[in-house]
């Protein structure tokens, strides 16, 4: 799978763009602040829904304008697809594939499949539990599209339920009356349904991608391993925040009896504090490397190394699993050492599709060798 077509409205700093794209390597490359990395986020948003640098879609549209378009032309062998998302910022943003408007942002989803390395990717290893909890369920997402849906849905339930803790809470501390909590029960099934299918689709993809990160790791930093994740959750083992085998095989029904009971024993906490403290939205993967923690422990060029081993390993296995993903390398080799920037380029120099943007083109190794656009002042070139 491959764009081969990237059009840009009102996206970020371009007014109006067309970026006509090959199979194989393109690289991006212009100073600091041009809007490389724009183009490459506009692909990613395709994939995700989500951009990789900001958390909402307002920032995505330029200064003065209402919306923005991204539109690329997609190939999967002989399938040619055209899709389209209009990002409205405080309205619903809207969809069209091969030029219907009759569906839903979130079909678009599994059209466009990439696995994108960015200097933000350290943050899987050094940031907070957030970071990870996001990577892992855009993987599973991008594994199966349907997820989508449940995680919409895991996060409305929360929302709900949330504010009738927070209600409740309120109550308690100003001395009215207690809220009528009956509905908190209803709430309480339907976090946990969706919180289950979520936890488990997280729990098989951990078991999965472990075995092909510790692989990518040994290629980047040979004698350098092995490394380890395990799922600590909220509710699943006896004790809060103790670390389960992802690999121990659960059902969905067993992950709802679990969720639901830790969801009846932390209740009276839960009224008190006023938010739901339990469930895959508090949850966390835990990075070994050896017999260490990853976070606070490995140095610099090893925590590169586990970043990129996981990126690798997603590819890897969405290569596995169906059409091969694009492989975005946002200015990655500017942080690495020589011998780690010669080695990720080996590694993924095949990729049916690898989009690389860079500040300088001496940046690109060697065997990226294939398309170059100079970029600058909002205009992009082809050399």
């Amino acid at each position: 799978m491959h764009v081969s077509h990237l059009s840009l409205a009102d996206f970020r700093s371009y007014a109006r763009v067309e970026v006509p794209l090959d199979p194989g390597v393109t690289a991006f490359v212009g100073p600091n602040g041009q809007g490389k990395t724009n183009l490459v986020e506009a692909v990613g948003y395709l994939a995700t829904l989500g951009s990789h640098r900001v958390s909402s879609d307002a920032p995505l549209v330029r200064m003065g304008a209402e919306r923005a378009v991204i539109r690329a032309a997609v190939t999967q062998g002989e399938r040619r697809q055209l899709v389209e998302l209009e990002l409205n910022p405080g309205r619903a943003n809207r969809a069209r594939i091969n030029r219907s408007s009759q569906v839903k942002p979130r079909d678009v989803l599994g059209i466009v499949r990439t696995v994108l390395f960015a200097p933000e990717d350290l943050a899987l290893v050094k940031g907070d539990p957030g970071e990870r909890r996001r990577f892992l369920d855009e993987l599973v997402t991008a594994r199966s599209p349907r997820m989508a849906a449940v995680r919409s849905d895991y996060e409305r339930v929360l929302k709900q339920r949330n504010t009738l803790l927070k209600s409740a809470a309120m109550a308690r501390r100003h001395g009215g009356r207690s809220l009528d909590l009956s509905t908190l029960d209803v709430w309480d099934q339907h976090l946990a349904r969706t919180g289950a299918e979520l936890l488990a689709q997280r729990l098989d993809l951990i078991a999965t991608l472990l075995p092909l990160a510790d692989k990518a790791y040994e290629q980047l930093a040979p004698g350098g391993g092995p490394l380890g994740m395990v799922y600590r959750p909220t509710s699943l083992a006896g004790a809060a925040g103790e670390a389960v085998d992802s690999g121990a095989a659960r059902t969905r029904e067993a992950l709802y009896d679990v969720l639901l009971g830790a969801l009846e024993e932390a209740r009276k906490q839960e009224i008190e504090r006023g938010v739901t403290l339990v469930g895959p939205h508090r949850d966390d993967a835990l990075l070994s490397l050896g017999e260490l923690p990853a976070k606070g422990y490995a140095s610099h060029g090893e925590s590169w190394s586990y970043a990129l081993a996981l990126r690798l390993a997603s590819y890897e296995l969405l290569r596995s699993e169906g059409s091969e993903p694009v492989l975005v390398l946002d200015d990655v080799f500017a942080e690495l050492d020589a011998r780690r920037r010669e080695r990720l380029a080996e590694l993924v120099a095949g990729g049916e599709q690898v989009l690389v943007t860079a500040a300088v083109d001496d940046d690109v190794p060697g065997v990226l060798a294939g398309a170059r656009y100079g970029v600058s002042g909002g205009e992009v070139t082809r050399w």
